[in-house]
């Protein structure tokens, strides 16, 4: 079994769907309220320990019952979370999530994910360095996700990021990772480009070996060998888009520290995302290595 480390970022998912999205100042009537286990560390823990690999999450959740649900999960999961850290400083991560006709729109509270400092990531050095594939997110400290990567480098190990929420960022620092993950929206904001081939071109160019755009209902962008590949998405009947991205990064990374080809990683990664795209929720949505390759 494969090893992953993801490091990044635990929240608590408050979902309710909507007839549709409130002007600014509207109160509109929803319904289906959840309360499910989030945040995008987490969410790519779970999805990696799914699809078979051997999980240890590293992140930082308050010491309340948010936190305490998400590690429960995490463990029913069968991911490793012995290096999640529990602060009194702050609350746990809060995602509140607006759900209309599969579509949504996200404001997160990081709360204690702020607290995950480089000096906890240098006391599992060794987890790292024990790795096969680390998978990181741009919801925790930006200092944190560099002292990881220095580390992982320092010691051989692939690094997938996943450049989320949408925010500048630094070449030399993007150029740390092997592979990139944006969507649209951050692609272009870290790149400024509208046009997404374009976009993945100059991503290219800051040395990020391998950068693949996910585009939503319109497919995945990716580079090989110079060329600008473009695979549609898979046809399904879409639910709830919370998880998709999530799902495609933990699926690619699983695929990749396996060996498989990238054109093959991405397919299984699509199979993934495709999935958890037809049912409600974060982590309860992200399917089984079963399902995605029979889906596949």
């Amino acid at each position: 079994m494969h090893k992953i480390c993801v490091i990044g970022s635990m929240n608590m998912d408050l979902c309710v769907e909507a007839p549709r999205m409130p002007a600014m100042g509207e109160t509109v009537l929803g319904r289906g309220f959840i309360a499910s286990p989030g945040g995008k560390g987490a969410n790519q823990a779970v999805a990696a320990a799914r699809l078979g690999a051997q999980v240890t999450m590293v992140g930082c959740v308050g010491d309340d019952a948010f936190g305490a649900r998400l590690i429960g999960n995490l463990r029913a999961n069968g991911v490793d979370t012995g290096y999640i850290r529990v602060t009194g400083e702050a609350p746990t991560g809060a995602a509140v999530i607006l759900l209309h006709e599969g579509d949504n729109c996200i404001v997160v509270d990081p709360g204690a994910n702020m607290r995950l400092r480089p000096g906890d990531i240098e006391e599992m050095e060794g987890v790292i360095a024990a790795s096969d594939m680390l998978i990181l997110q741009l919801e925790v400290p930006p200092e944190t996700v560099r002292r990881a990567m220095e580390l992982a480098r320092a010691h051989g190990v692939r690094v997938l990021l996943n450049p989320a929420p949408a925010q500048e960022a630094p070449a030399e620092f993007l150029a740390m990772a092997d592979v990139l993950t944006p969507n649209a929206s951050e692609c272009e904001a870290l790149t400024g480009c509208a046009d997404m081939e374009k976009g993945a071109r100059a991503l290219v160019q800051m040395g990020i070996p391998r950068v693949v755009v996910t585009l939503g209902g319109r497919g995945v962008l990716y580079n090989d060998d110079g060329r600008m590949i473009h695979r549609p998405a898979r046809p399904v009947n879409v639910v709830d888009t919370t998880a998709a991205g999530d799902a495609f990064t933990g699926a690619l990374a699983v695929s990749l520290a396996e060996g498989m080809g990238f054109e093959e990683a991405v397919d299984f990664a699509q199979a993934a995302a495709a999935l958890t795209v037809t049912r409600r929720g974060a982590q309860e949505a992200l399917p089984g290595r079963a399902e995605a390759e029979g889906f596949m």
